[in-house]
């Protein structure tokens, strides 16, 4: 099992401050991987606390899943006290991260411009819906750009733009804000001097839609829907077991199909001409994928996944997220540790994907309540808990 190393002291980022407004994914994301890998990450939140923590439906868990190793301080900026204060905490600050609305950082003087001028040694990270240009003052969510960016053509059936199932350019828009920062204190090792780095949720879409783009300038022809696409590989697909499971099933050379005919018993079909070569095989592709299915539409999905399992081919379940709470290699390999919430219980939290010299950044903190480190990070400026001169 990989440990998640909870010992701040000993992560890549120690000794770094971070100073985050932000809300929802985009920033949290951003705020949470540097805390992770050891930053003190400070999160500024209005009075009433960031309305993410109340979001229902498929925003529930948004705030249990950012926003874990930070602490939490009430400052209500819109009032000069809590205002100063916050300028104040932000010169102390390494890092600063914001992903409000256009125009607004400006509006308190919380912009790059005028903060750089004070605090040259400052990175800034802005988290936007689009990069300088003619959309940059557009409004954006997630399923905006994902409808502008390709990707919703891409995932859909034709004629039926299809949102990916989770917030993908959100998280990603963070990573790339993330990367950033790492970057920016590099070159401010050599110059002394912050920057502002900007990280936006089209051009990151377009980004991951970047390898149709030049699957069309290769071709001259527009990519089809992933649903409608010709597939590379014959035996690529999912397929309907005995009791209604589903498993994914792959065989991508012809050594995975002759080895996938013997495991289910039909070493019958490598006589047939027509399924002697994978690309022989594309082109009968549907009479193939027909009569895999009639065979194994009679097997149960342990056995068969064992089977599959023990002669190396590519297979899946078709899982559900609530299911993966209990999936065995993530339990084994330390990919969920448990994490205390702001209402006291307990919750596992997804930790970040990778290891460093073997090491899992995990959990140091519970979920930071309401304002619980306001006290104790206004101390450090000489300040009251609402930002006030003691």
């Amino acid at each position: 099992m990989n440990e998640p190393d909870t010992a701040g002291a000993t992560l890549p980022l120690a000794g770094l401050r971070v100073i985050e407004f932000t809300h929802m994914v985009m920033g949290p994301t951003c705020g949470m991987i540097l805390a992770d890998l050891g930053a003190e990450v400070i999160k500024i939140e209005p009075p009433e606390g960031d309305k993410t923590r109340k979001l229902p439906g498929l925003g529930i868990g948004f705030f249990r899943s950012f926003n874990r190793n930070k602490k939490s301080v009430v400052l209500d900026i819109s009032q000069p006290d809590g205002l100063a204060a916050a300028v104040e905490l932000i010169g102390g600050c390494d890092v600063m991260l914001e992903n409000f609305r256009p125009g607004m950082m400006a509006s308190l003087g919380l912009d790059y411009a005028t903060l750089s001028a004070k605090y040259p040694h400052l990175i800034y990270v802005s988290h936007k819906g689009f990069l300088p240009g003619p959309y940059e003052k557009r409004l954006a969510l997630d399923e905006v750009v994902q409808m502008m960016g390709g990707l919703s053509y891409m995932t859909g059936p034709e004629g039926r733009p299809l949102r990916a199932g989770t917030s993908v350019n959100d998280i990603m828009g963070g990573m790339f804000g993330a990367i950033g920062v790492l970057a920016a204190l590099r070159e401010r090792d050599r110059t002394g001097r912050g920057q502002e780095i900007q990280s936006a949720l089209f051009e990151n879409c377009v980004f991951l839609a970047s390898q149709h783009m030049q699957q069309y300038s290769m071709t001259g022809e527009a990519p089809p829907p992933m649903p409608s696409r010709i597939s590379a590989w014959s035996v690529y697909d999912v397929f309907t077991l005995a009791g209604g499971d589903q498993l994914f099933i792959g065989a991508v050379s012809d050594k995975q199909f002759r080895t996938l005919c013997q495991l289910l018993e039909r070493t019958d079909l490598l006589d047939v001409p027509e399924y002697a070569t994978n690309a022989q095989r594309v082109a009968v592709r549907p009479e193939l994928l027909a009569q895999l299915s009639g065979i194994v539409a009679s097997h149960r999905i342990d056995e068969l996944s064992a089977r599959l399992e023990a002669a190396g081919l590519p297979y899946a379940p078709i899982v559900r997220p609530d299911q993966l709470l209990q999936d065995p290699h993530l339990k084994a390999s330390g990919g969920l540790a448990p994490m205390q919430t702001d209402e006291g219980g307990s919750t596992d939290v997804v930790l970040l994907p990778l290891l460093m010299g073997g090491r899992r950044p995990g959990v140091r903190h519970a979920l930071p309540k309401i304002g619980e480190h306001t006290g104790e990070v206004l101390a450090t400026i000489g300040r009251g808990n609402r930002g006030e001169r003691k």
